[in-house]
C-alpha cells in the first residue's frame, strides 16, 4: 500500500480534470481525494496497491481529453484523510 500527494500543474481547472481523476481512481480501487488549488493546480491524496498507484499517476500524467498536464510534483505521504471512496472535495 502506498499513499501519494500530487500536485498537477498544466491546463487542469474548468475541463473535467477532477471527474477524470476520480473516475481513474475509483477503476483502481484507490481511496483519496482531489481538488482545485487558487493558483490553477490540481491537487491529490491518493491511497492504494503499488501496481494501482503507478497505473493511477500514468494516467493523470496523460489526463484527460480536455486536459494538457505539464508536469506532476509527487511526494509520499504518511496520511490521506479520506472516507470510503474517492471523493472530489471542494
Amino acid at each position: 500500500m502506498t499513499k501519494q500527494h500530487i500536485i498537477v500543474h498544466g491546463k487542469v481547472q474548468g475541463v473535467g480534470f477532477r471527474n477524470f481523476v476520480q473516475s481513474k481512481a475509483l477503476q483502481l480501487g484507490m481511496k483519496g481525494w482531489v481538488r482545485n488549488k487558487n493558483d490553477g493546480t490540481v491537487e491529490i491524496k491518493a491511497e492504494g496497491e503499488d501496481s494501482a498507484m503507478q497505473m493511477f499517476i500514468a494516467a493523470v500524467q496523460n489526463g484527460s481529453t480536455m486536459s494538457s498536464v505539464d508536469y506532476l510534483d509527487i511526494h509520499e505521504t504518511d496520511t490521506v484523510d479520506h472516507n470510503d471512496r474517492f471523493h472530489i472535495t471542494y
